[in-house]
């Protein structure tokens, strides 16, 4: 419970714009092989969103440190897999990259790297905006049936006005705390750390998997939204019922690797949700014949 107070209030401080220039010292009792991971994924979300984002995630860390069922590899994953997911790939990430190669290009543009051109649906672009623009925007994209009308959109070094573009892009870091993306992406990663606790309680022989659902939900655009449903699907059709003991599973992780095995880049998630339904079949028949005797 300390420790989602202690993220509660990192997650005020970002949001009323409280900021320090001191850097998250490592947590104490940190796992010696997961030193460097946690430092450099310190180091990432500075980078990323700043000093409190990073102890933002120092303080998410924190719960799992000396937890009984968490082995040094697994800190490890949720310290790795938590870094990427907190650094979600949007417009304003992706010109921070571009500034970032063009500087190990000793600030020359015409030694940088080949122009990025990505395809963003408009809600995407949006959505990256502060909710109190992007929900009324949305609202008239909606209308007009423009949400998904998707959009190139080119990320060059290659000239001096692409360089300054890049630059006015990424000084738009400071909205994005306060944009609908970031809201969702919080209420996500608050999610898969309670999947973790739980699974910890109820089957901690799942844990590792659960940890690694989070790999699912990468990219950005038809990728990420196919794996955040992805995602979303195991978690309400297995994990969630398990823990809530509805549905009698043994081998929560056996399932779940299943589960992912069959998630295709299919919108309708037909094979998915078939496999999701078989085993939650194959679960309850042999609870039935458990309780029968």
């Amino acid at each position: 419970m300390a420790g989602v107070l202690s993220s509660l209030r990192y997650l005020l401080a970002d949001f009323i714009g409280e900021e320090d220039d001191e850097p998250p010292l490592l947590p104490d009792g940190l796992p010696e092989r997961a030193t460097t991971l946690v430092s450099e994924g310190i180091h990432r979300l500075i980078d990323y969103q700043g000093v409190i984002y990073a102890k933002l995630y120092v303080s998410r860390l924190r719960r799992f440190i000396g937890k009984p069922g968490v082995d040094d590899a697994m800190f490890g994953e949720i310290a790795r897999l938590m870094a990427m997911r907190m650094t979600y790939e949007d417009p304003i990430r992706i010109a921070q990259l571009k500034l970032a190669e063009l500087e190990t290009e000793a600030g020359d543009p015409r030694a940088g790297s080949a122009d990025d051109v990505r395809q963003f649906r408009f809600d995407e672009l949006v959505e990256a905006l502060p909710a109190a623009v992007a929900e009324p925007v949305l609202d008239v994209l909606e209308r007009l049936g423009w949400v998904r009308k998707r959009v190139s959109i080119r990320f060059s070094t290659t000239t001096r006005w692409g360089i300054r573009r890049l630059k006015i892009e990424a000084s738009l870091r400071r909205w994005r705390r306060f944009s609908v993306r970031y809201a969702r992406e919080r209420i996500w990663v608050e999610r898969w750390l309670h999947m973790i606790d739980r699974s910890l309680t109820k089957q901690p022989r799942a844990a590792a998997e659960i940890v690694q659902t989070a790999a699912m939900v990468q990219d950005y655009g038809d990728a990420y939204r196919q794996g955040l449903a992805d995602w979303h699907a195991i978690i309400e059709g297995l994990a969630k019922p398990t823990f809530d003991g509805v549905l009698p599973l043994s081998d929560l992780a056996g399932a779940v690797a299943e589960a992912r095995a069959a998630a295709k880049p299919d919108p309708r998630q037909v094979v998915l949700k078939r496999t999701i339904a078989e085993i939650r079949a194959r679960a309850l028949a042999t609870g039935a014949n458990a309780a029968a005797g």
